[in-house]
C-alpha cells in the first residue's frame, strides 16, 4: 500500500512538472518563462503567436515517440480532449518522457513551484514505480467518452473510472485528471 501511494505521490508531482513541458535542453529559466500575451494591431485586432517547434522526440532521446510526431494539435472537443489523455496514457506505458512531460507541462509546472524536481526527472522515477502489467495495460487504454465530465468547453474532468484496459487502475494508482484548452491543445493542469 505504501509503495502504490508513492506512485500516486510521484505521478501528481511528474503531472504538475509536465506541464511547463521541460525537456533536457531547457534551463530553469526557459522552464519558468511565461508566454507573452499577443501584440495587438494597429486596427485592435490581436493576433496569436505561432506556436515554437520543438524537436522531436528522436531528437532528444533517440527513441520514438510512443504518439507519431507531426501530429496535428487535437480539437477543442470532448473528443480531442479524449485523444490527447490517451496519447498520453499510452506516452505513461511506453516511457515516452518526451510525450508524458508535453501533454501534462501545466501541471508539472505547478508541481516544480512546490518543489518538485523538472518533469523529466519526475517522471523517470514514476516509470520505476509502475508495474510492467499496468505499462503494458496503459500502452493500449482507452478513455469511456460516457465517463469524462465537460465543465466548460475548454476544461474537461479525466476520472480513473473512465480509463479502460487490461489492468484496473483506482485513484491511488493513476487519479483523476482536468485537462484544459491552452495554446491551441489540451494539457494536463490539475
Amino acid at each position: 500500500m505504501r509503495a502504490r501511494t508513492m506512485v500516486n505521490a510521484a505521478v501528481a508531482a511528474c503531472v504538475a512538472l509536465v506541464a511547463c513541458a521541460c525537456g533536457p535542453e531547457q534551463t530553469k529559466e526557459d522552464a519558468g518563462a511565461k508566454p507573452s500575451p499577443p501584440a495587438a494591431s494597429a486596427s485592435g485586432s490581436t493576433r496569436a503567436e505561432e506556436p515554437q517547434a520543438t524537436p522531436t522526440a528522436i531528437a532528444r532521446t533517440g527513441k520514438p515517440s510512443a504518439v507519431p510526431t507531426g501530429e496535428l494539435p487535437s480539437a477543442r472537443t470532448k473528443e480531442g480532449a479524449i485523444r490527447r489523455y490517451e496519447q498520453y496514457l499510452h506516452a505513461l506505458g511506453h516511457e515516452d518522457i518526451d510525450t508524458v512531460c508535453d501533454v501534462a507541462g501545466p501541471a508539472a509546472e505547478q508541481a516544480e513551484n512546490q518543489g518538485f524536481g523538472p518533469c523529466t526527472s519526475t517522471y523517470t522515477a514514476v516509470f520505476q514505480m509502475i508495474s510492467p502489467a499496468q505499462k503494458k495495460a496503459l500502452q493500449t487504454a482507452t478513455v469511456d467518452p460516457q465517463r469524462v465530465a465537460v465543465r466548460t468547453p475548454g476544461k474537461i474532468e479525466m476520472p480513473v473510472e473512465a480509463v479502460r484496459s487490461s489492468a484496473t487502475f483506482s485513484e491511488s494508482d493513476l487519479g483523476n485528471y482536468t485537462l484544459e484548452y491552452l495554446r491551441d491543445d489540451w494539457y494536463i493542469t490539475d
